[in-house]
């Protein structure tokens, strides 16, 4: 069920996602009435919660009648266009960081923020944005994935640190693991020097929370891994997360977002929104480390998880 693309592909969809969708002043392209192909393309970032959502929605799409693939396009800068010309019509998002990221899109990148710890108000924003580029925001369920940052226990021990806040008050310089986004998030680098006055001195570009991120602070070379409330990996690699205590992390809940032309009728969205009645965060650390720590498929994790739910039908249903 999982499909990747080789990297000519990516380039390829690269290339294309922001020449072939439809302009922003074509409002005949938005306002259309929704779409429903049966044949649906959803993405995943790469990661093993995007993965595992990515097979959850193909899983329960297929149950209501729709065929489905899965690609992976790790870069946001990617797979947004492409979501708006439909080379992708799916895709698992987290509210503020997707609010914010096309707000500052739209009005560039030293936008005030949209997204905030207040859900109601940060799904208004999302949806004021995400609307005129022709996508439709489904409704959030139960769970939240927002994200954090480790050191190790260690090193938290040395320094007395328990909070982002300790950090920023000792004046370590800090190397942080991340993805290469970091930069520029208003939740991440910029975010940690402006409100805890932590001295980033680099962003070690290793990704949100991967194997190769955490052993760089596993060993030494970083100081700081940023990745996710529901990594339950942490302890494998002697991590501690340290705790938001001036919320710099907004509420990221889980959210599908949609090409409105192809996938944003009716029968999405009710397939979809069963999703949201079971899934909490809590369940999603233990589907995270299900794939992480006891190395099962993704797909088979998902397959599972919703049987137990019963969402899908068992083998023998």
């Amino acid at each position: 069920m999982r499909s990747r693309r080789p990297l000519t592909a990516l380039v390829l969809l690269a290339a294309t996602a922001c020449s072939t969708g439809p302009a922003l002043e074509n409002q005949g392209e938005v306002t259309a009435p929704p779409g429903d192909s049966k044949h649906l393309t959803i993405g995943s970032a790469g990661f093993t919660e995007s993965d595992l959502l990515a097979q959850m929605y193909a899983l329960l799409l297929r149950r209501a009648g729709y065929s489905t693939k899965i690609i992976s396009v790790t870069n946001r800068e990617i797979c947004e266009p492409a979501l708006e010309n439909g080379q992708i019509d799916i895709v698992p998002e987290y509210a503020a960081t997707f609010a914010d990221w096309l707000n500052a899109k739209k009005n560039g990148s030293d936008a005030d923020p949209v997204g905030s710890p207040d859900l109601a108000a940060t799904m208004k924003a999302l949806r004021a944005l995400a609307a005129p580029r022709g996508l439709t925001v489904l409704d959030p369920g139960r769970a939240v994935d927002q994200n954090a940052f480790a050191v190790t226990a260690a090193y938290a021990g040395k320094h007395h640190l328990k909070t982002l806040g300790d950090l920023g008050r000792s004046g370590l310089p800090v190397r942080l693991a991340a993805g290469d986004e970091c930069v520029e998030r208003p939740y991440c680098a910029p975010g940690l020097r402006k409100t805890y006055g932590i001295d980033i001195t680099a962003v070690d570009p290793k990704g949100v929370g991967t194997t190769q991120a955490k052993q760089a602070v596993q060993s030494g070379r970083d100081q700081m891994v940023l990745t996710t409330t529901t990594d339950a990996t942490l302890d494998d690699f002697g991590l501690v997360l340290l705790a938001d205590d001036k919320h710099l992390q907004n509420a990221d809940y889980l959210v599908p977002v949609v090409n409105r032309s192809r996938a944003g009728g009716a029968g999405v969205r009710k397939a979809l929104g069963r999703l949201n009645t079971v899934l909490t965060t809590a369940d999603l650390a233990r589907l995270n480390e299900q794939v992480d720590s006891w190395r099962r498929l993704p797909e088979d994790v998902a397959r599972t998880y919703l049987r137990s739910e019963h969402l899908i039908p068992g083998k023998d249903g």
